[in-house]
């Protein structure tokens, strides 16, 4: 009963702010699409890897969501280093990430968080220019491709700002409400677990070094979304690990996994594999010390009473909003965990 009163806390807490961020997250699919951003980073320039972390730290995209799109950004003719700052950038960070990293943590790490995410993207996108000179053969190089389906109707560019704004809601609380339904439920209920099981100050005992260590450990190989991976996060600072060793897993937990790892050598190289690897662990450390240092001496750190409390006195609004986000999850899971399981995938085309 005690762990379905954290579970309920930490919904409570998260809900109101994570379907705030889907909503802005549907507006920024719907005005930015893949096409624009192929436009934006296409040219082989240095300029483009500045702008490829930049787009991507907005752009709500899991580990999962970006490896296509970042090929069709490569394969139309992005640099390495564009392609790898988008691929590092965009699942680090997004609207959804960092409104949930506000409503369960504080502001300063809501504002090192997306910092950090840009400077590991530019990072790596700038040892890509500067040492990887891997090229697509000439048969995986495509110019811009069809859908199966026929167009009929509007095109988005064309569409008026009614098809727009029922999109935002269709996209943020449809497909990508769906796509991150599964990791995101198993973060929440993870994170209530280890609130509710790990001992008070778990993690004073292990000193800097060790936490980091531990947590490279488990963050690089395995894959966590953005957003799942906060209230893991929320429950072991709850515990006693330090900001710095938090923000370490917030950075190197989405972006890295090998699945991806493997795909990813078909399209960058290997070096270029290693290059980003190497980029997020490196420059997530650095902000992990940085973080660290700053709420030593300048910031106190405020995690949610609610959560480590376990209040429950919410307002109707908060109440309404965990409902929605159970239902939304719930239908998340059905759809993209479930459903697939027991019945074929029947074509999108018909």
């Amino acid at each position: 009963m005690e762990y379905l009163n954290v579970l309920w806390a930490y919904l409570l807490v998260s809900a109101p702010y994570l379907l705030f961020g889907l909503l802005i997250s549907g507006a920024i699919h719907q005005f930015i699409s893949v096409d624009k951003v192929k436009k934006w980073l296409g040219a082989d320039k240095f300029s483009s890897v500045f702008k490829a972390a930049l787009v991507g730290v907005p752009i709500p995209l899991c580990s999962c969501s970006v490896i296509p799109a970042a090929v069709t950004i490569k394969k139309s003719g992005a640099s390495n280093g564009a392609t790898s700052a988008f691929l590092i950038a965009t699942p680090e960070s997004g609207v959804d990430s960092i409104s949930i990293t506000y409503a369960l943590i504080d502001l300063p790490m809501t504002t090192i968080r997306p910092i950090a995410a840009f400077c590991s993207a530019f990072f790596a996108g700038t040892l890509q220019f500067m040492f990887n000179d891997f090229e697509l053969p000439p048969e995986e190089k495509e110019g811009p491709t069809k859908g199966c389906c026929p167009k009929t109707g509007k095109t988005t560019s064309e569409a008026d700002f009614s098809t727009k704004f029922k999109g935002m809601f269709k996209y943020g609380f449809g497909k990508l409400s769906d796509d991150i339904a599964g990791w995101l439920t198993i973060g929440i209920l993870l994170g209530a677990l280890i609130d509710f099981l790990v001992p008070e100050n778990f993690f004073m005992g292990m000193g800097m070094v060790e936490n980091r260590l531990m947590i490279l450990a488990i963050g690089v190989p395995l894959y966590i979304c953005a957003s799942a991976s906060t209230p893991i996060a929320v429950s072991l600072m709850l515990k006693g690990l330090s900001p710095g060793s938090a923000l370490l897993l917030l950075l190197v937990g989405p972006a890295t996994n090998i699945s991806n790892i493997a795909v990813l050598q078909k399209y960058i190289g290997k070096k270029g594999v290693i290059i980003n690897i190497f980029s997020i662990v490196f420059v997530a450390l650095i902000f992990s010390f940085i973080a660290d240092y700053l709420y030593e001496n300048f910031f106190t750190l405020q995690l949610n009473e609610m959560l480590s409390k376990h209040e429950h006195g919410a307002a109707w609004w908060e109440s309404a909003s965990a409902i929605i986000l159970m239902v939304l999850l719930a239908k998340g899971v059905w759809k993209e965990e479930i459903k697939p399981r027991f019945f074929k995938k029947e074509s999108s085309c018909h």
